[in-house]
């Protein structure tokens, strides 16, 4: 969900056209971002600095950092929430991630800030700062867990179909753990590219046609909430879309949604790059971008879920394994996703060890000893968070209901009530109070989905295993 070109951008704090500023706190705000020192060069103002980037590749960009490994839990949600839950839910979501933005660009139009730490830091200072990179880090630090976790259970499904085995015979190469430590020496460190997971949705969307209901008695056996399912329901309720529904499964549904929707922290350097740009424009962009991955979503969960029911797993795509472990097509279709979530890891890791810089080590020199050494240790324990978490909606659950909520509702709520002047809208005015009702609504939704799916792991009830 990072883009490298934002990443670069994330070090910038200037546009061209910057709107919503009084002349004077322009003037003011101007000197904490720019340099202090020009060392005889020309200083570079942030107004210094115009965007290249077309209205329609903006949409692209922004995409493309909402896109992420989120959608593959969607149907999941679906199956535990029913079409029209998940449908309300998801309505929700993305109204409140446009309206996030919305807070966003506001903030940054008012102090010409491109980057969601330095909002952090012209908010609250330092501690700001400090707290807005260190939620971004612990947001970055799942999405590369999650990636990792298809890898551990996407390659060894891919090497079985090359071997022509229908099961997993327990050599060593079928062995996820043993796979993501392989792919992360010999690919994953030494890359920084790039590849999205977009072209999934009309996968599921072909199989649905293809696979038929019920799913038979072997796809039963293996998948324990189909087996739970069909014994106390039937087949026929098995094969049954349930339009509304509630479980102890229910409450990753928000969190895996909040965390399919976060693309926050890009939207500032994408505005920087934006051509023309204003925040009307740039607001039409993120809201063009949120109705495309909506529509993306709602067709991905749908499907999924009217193809397996209630044995949809948390992966979807290594649900399909049990029904036909050497189907071409999804063999084709495993390869695109690790591929895509192989090259994304490494570029998600550099954000990360950028805040992990700034926070113990601000004022040292780069240092190639450092720079390596951060690499490994934050994939050694990205590994470890990996071999050692049971299932793919964990990750989704607890990073989706802690930095989500944070990045979406909580942090542009109120640094838009710290950065917009009192003597433009006062604390009690109807902005101010939907800002503070906003990221109150984020609070209250952290702390019960945590309390939910700590119930959930405290009482063991319903585990799907899914992703093992």
């Amino acid at each position: 969900k990072v883009t490298s070109r934002a990443m670069e951008l994330q070090k910038m704090n200037g546009h061209s056209r910057d709107d919503g500023f009084d002349g004077l706190d322009s003037m003011a705000e101007r000197d904490e971002f720019l340099p202090h020192k020009s060392g005889g060069k020309k200083e570079i103002h942030f107004t210094d600095f115009e965007g290249k980037t077309s209205f329609g590749m903006s949409i692209f960009n922004l995409s493309n950092a909402i896109m992420g490994s989120g959608i593959l839990g969607l149907a999941f949600a679906m199956s535990n929430t029913g079409i029209i839950l998940f449908l309300i839910l998801l309505v929700f979501i993305a109204i409140l991630s446009s309206y996030s933005i919305h807070l966003l660009l506001k903030s940054a139009g008012v102090v010409g800030i491109r980057a969601y730490e330095q909002l952090g830091k012209r908010a609250f200072g330092h501690p700001g700062k400090m707290l807005a990179a260190c939620i971004i880090t612990v947001h970055n630090i799942g999405a590369m867990s999650s990636y990792l976790f298809i890898v551990k259970s996407e390659l060894p499904l891919v090497i079985q179909t090359f071997l022509g085995k229908q099961e997993n015979t327990g050599e060593w190469f079928l062995e996820g753990n043993y796979l993501i430590m392989i792919v992360s020496a010999a690919i994953i460190l030494p890359l920084a590219l790039m590849k999205q997971l977009g072209m999934f949705c009309f996968h599921v969307i072909y199989k649905k046609f293809n696979i038929l209901c019920p799913l038979g008695e072997e796809y039963h056996n293996v998948t324990e909430p189909a087996e739970d399912f069909t014994s106390s329901n039937g087949t026929d309720e098995f094969c049954e879309a349930k339009m509304f529904t509630i479980n102890s499964q229910t409450a990753y549904t928000i969190p895996i949604l909040a965390f399919a929707f976060v693309c926050h922290p890009e939207v500032l350097p994408i505005y920087t790059e934006l051509r023309d740009a204003t925040k009307k424009r740039m607001q039409t962009v993120a809201n063009i971008s949120i109705l495309a991955m909506f529509v993306m979503y709602l067709l991905t969960a749908l499907f999924g879920y009217l193809t397996f029911y209630a044995a949809v797993e948390p992966e979807l795509l290594h649900t399909y394994s049990r029904v036909d472990p050497l189907d071409t097509l999804i063999l084709c279709v495993r390869l695109a996703v690790l591929v895509a979530v192989t090259l994304t890891v490494p570029v998600v890791l550099f954000p990360i060890r950028r805040a992990v810089l700034q926070i113990l080590f601000p004022e040292k020199p780069f240092h190639w000893a450092r720079h390596i050494s951060i690499a490994i240790c934050l994939i050694f324990i990205v590994n470890l968070l990996v071999i050692f978490v049971p299932s793919i909606r964990d990750i989704f659950g607890l990073i989706g209901a802690t930095s989500a909520p944070s990045l979406i509702f909580i942090l542009p709520g109120i640094f838009y009530i710290r950065i917009i002047p009192e003597e433009q809208e006062p604390l009690l005015s109807r902005p101010k109070i939907q800002a503070a009702c906003f990221a109150a609504l984020g609070f209250i939704f952290m702390v019960m989905s945590l309390s939910f799916i700590i119930i959930d792991w405290v009482t063991g009830e319903a585990r799907s295993g899914g992703g093992h």
